[in-house]
């Protein structure tokens, strides 16, 4: 289908979408300009390229190591809130860090650790940030959506940095570390703004270590979703040298300065907004599997000429190549992690989707900055050009289905559980038995179809699944799992999707005729339990078994 030429700022059109859109270049140039301006002070306090490499892995490494609770929080509680606070985090300490630049106060390893505590704070705010995407643009308008989501970064990155490199020539890296403590203030207000219509759960939240672990259990049990975090871990290792090594390519290479340095992400930069308005016509005719391939090498080849380059010109159009192609890489994923993941994982899912990302990018950092130290830098761009190369091969062993946002959509079951004992929400584990009526000859059939329901009851809550065959009645079977407490049931009959219920129906297609399913709902006593004995009630009311409907 052919898309209309305006079809990628549709989503600007709804104002809520345009309002946080329009804030969100601003807050992207602050943080771009606060990493020229580390990566920059760090080239005149040492000469170490490693640490002028752990600039970038200290403003990545938060995004590895606190987006999967921040997603977690998102999930659980008002993700506009969530956002919010994420955001006052960041400012904060990017205030600090401005006062104590001026005070003439930092070290390497200060700046390094101001780095890491403001991208702590984006990283809270991120996942919250994308996860809410969905409610502020019509479905149609979804795609396009997440594409400028990720236009608003590189639209900043585009210049953001050569303006970076002018502020830090003209009035030194202080003033850059309060530009960026400014430009969290629209985006701020912004949210405050956004009168959220939270949708009241049925369901008390869980814990955010029971939450961290649910969205960790959905992705690994979601082969779709587990095959796009590796491959992005992996991309984001073997491609860090570009953002990494550029100071140390604008200085050595190309005997520049701090402008010089920004005119190269400049260009990276107007490469990723080029990438990002190609997404949604890239989408609608190949798929995503040759696209990212296709960029995989372009990757590699303009890596190889950055590295060998000592033509500002040619380094540029390098760093512009590199830009489009890894835009098409990264925002291609992220739409298919949004299509793919359910509501109540969405925040989740996409924040183990940039862990894996910004991880990989962190410890590339790291790896291709030691090797470069111990060797050259064009040694270590280079060998990370020859990693690029190499990986559309995993194209062909992970390779990606092509998902419809229908599937992801959660379902009602239609009916509440028969409840004669005096259970409350922490009651548990909960066993569930369901039988299933068979004909003899369908018995390879049926079990092949019933294989596939292990993941749609594990990734959703369930564990210690089997399935069983009655040696004394071959028709009959047995599928079987566990809940840790009755709230956890009632979670996964939440959490429900079109595709689950296409696999129970992939199920039902081979039972008996006129024979459905029984469903049968057991408390578990393990031995040793003392006090069901004494028929008590759990004394915390506020957890009866007394739900919405």
């Amino acid at each position: 289908m052919r898309i209309p030429l305006f079809k990628p700022l549709a989503p600007l059109g709804e104002t809520l979408f345009r309002r946080v859109w329009s804030a969100s270049v601003l807050s992207n140039l602050g943080q771009l300009i606060l990493g020229v301006g580390a990566a920059w002070e760090m080239t005149r306090l040492t000469d170490s390229p490693a640490m002028v490499a752990l600039v970038q892995t200290a403003l990545m490494l938060p995004l590895m190591l606190a987006s999967v609770p921040a997603g977690a929080l998102a999930d659980m509680f008002d993700r506009r809130k969530v956002a919010i606070a994420g955001l006052v985090v960041a400012g904060v300490f990017a205030t600090l860090h401005a006062v104590l630049a001026y005070s003439g106060l930092l070290s390497p390893w200060t700046i390094l650790a101001f780095c890491f505590l403001i991208g702590s704070g984006v990283s809270l705010y991120s996942p919250a940030w994308q996860a809410s995407i969905s409610e502020q643009v019509s479905p149609d308008n979804l795609p396009a959506a997440i594409a400028l989501g990720s236009i608003s970064y590189n639209l900043a990155r585009s210049f953001g940095p050569a303006l970076g490199g002018l502020i830090v020539l003209a009035f030194g890296a202080q003033a850059a570390f309060a530009v960026n403590a400014i430009f969290y203030l629209p985006l701020l207000f912004a949210f405050l703004l956004w009168r959220r219509q939270a949708i009241i759960p049925r369901l008390p939240p869980e814990g955010v270590g029971r939450a961290m672990v649910s969205g960790a259990r959905y992705v690994s049990h979601s082969p779709l979703l587990r095959k796009i975090v590796v491959r992005c871990a992996a991309f984001g290792f073997a491609g860090a040298t570009a953002a990494a090594l550029a100071p140390l390519i604008a200085r050595d290479m190309l005997n520049g300065d701090a402008s010089t340095y920004g005119v190269l992400l400049g260009a990276s930069g107007a490469g990723a907004v080029v990438g990002a308005l190609m997404v949604s016509w890239a989408r609608s005719r190949w798929k995503t599997d040759i696209v990212t391939s296709a960029m995989m090498l372009v990757t590699a080849a303009a890596l190889m000429i950055a590295a060998t380059s000592q033509n500002l010109f040619l380094t540029c159009v390098a760093m512009f190549a590199i830009g489009t192609a890894n835009m098409l890489v990264i925002a291609l994923y992220n739409v298919t992690v949004q299509l793919a993941a359910p509501r109540w994982v969405l925040a989740r899912a996409l924040s183990l989707f940039g862990a894996s990302m910004t991880g990989g990018i962190a410890v590339g950092a790291w790896a291709w900055g030691v090797l470069a130290n111990e060797t050259s830098v064009t040694t270590a761009v280079v060998a990370s050009g020859v990693m690029m190369a190499i990986l559309p091969l995993i194209s062909w062993l992970l390779p990606i289905e092509e998902k419809s946002n229908d599937t992801a959509e959660t379902v009602s079951i239609g009916f509440e559980p028969d409840i004669a004992l005096p259970i409350t929400l922490r009651s548990g584990p909960v066993v569930i038995e369901i039988d299933y009526r068979v004909d003899p000859d369908d018995a390879r059939e049926f079990y092949d179809a019933a294989l596939k329901l292990r993941p749609l009851r594990l990734r959703n809550g369930g564990y210690d699944w089997s399935l069983s065959r009655d040696i004394a009645d071959p028709g009959l079977w047995t599928e079987r799992y566990s809940c840790p407490t009755w709230a956890d049931y009632l979670r996964i009959r939440d959490r429900h999707t079109a595709a689950d219920v296409a696999g129970q129906q992939d199920v039902s297609v081979f039972l008996v005729k006129d024979c459905p399913p029984i469903v049968r709902r057991k408390l578990d006593r393990p031995f040793g339990s003392v006090r069901w004995k004494h028929d008590s009630v759990d004394p915390k009311k506020d957890r009866q078994m007394t739900i919405a409907p």
